[in-house]
């Protein structure tokens, strides 16, 4: 049994391995784009912080609306009642994001603390996967900054100010951006 387990995670890690060499480009193109993305949510972090707020308003907001439509004619189905109070919320909280984005910064830092953490624990994953890869290491860095941003901003979090959402999520976005056109920037010269 173990054997076949190490085969298959063998089988496993050469296919995300021809996955990165193929789509290198891809990749790189999607590292600088983060690192740009991460540069500017530095530089403002204000701006950014509101930007994620005003996004998951309008985020909300719409996956609100397209529950609702598709709620419409199913009023005899099994739990309606439930789904439509959770459309009836998405779009209510939505719209207090767009009011007062200064409210939602809660809610945000959060989202923040689960989204870094998960991030940061499937870099590393992601990492221990392609292990003899080179420089694998810097995909394993990336998911540890994750993990720890996470935990900066728990411990922070009730005096979390609003700049640091976005410092902290700019800083991410550097990480895994360079992480990731490293990698594919090493596979492209092999």
């Amino acid at each position: 049994m173990t054997m076949s387990l190490d085969a298959a995670a063998e089988v496993f890690r050469e296919a995300m391995r021809e996955t990165v060499k193929r789509y290198s480009l891809w990749y790189l193109i999607e590292g600088v784009l983060l690192m740009a993305a991460g540069i500017l949510a530095v530089i403002y972090p204000v701006i950014s912080s509101v930007a994620v707020i005003v996004l998951l308003g309008w985020l909300l907001i719409i996956s609100g609306v397209l529950q609702g439509l598709s709620l419409v004619g199913t009023r005899h189905v099994p739990h309606f009642w439930l789904q439509l109070i959770s459309v009836i919320l998405a779009v209510l909280i939505g719209f207090l994001f767009l009011r007062d984005p200064e409210q939602g910064l809660l809610t945000i830092t959060l989202l923040l603390i689960v989204f870094f953490m998960i991030e940061g624990i499937s870099k590393v994953v992601f990492a221990l996967t392609i292990r003899p890869f080179p420089n694998w290491g810097w995909v394993l860095g990336s998911g540890l900054v994750g993990i720890l941003l996470s935990l900066i901003l728990w411990t922070s979090l009730p005096v979390a100010a609003v700049w640091l959402i976005g410092l902290l999520l700019g800083i991410q976005l550097i990480s895994v951006g360079a992480a990731i056109a490293y990698l594919a920037w090493e596979v492209r010269r092999s």
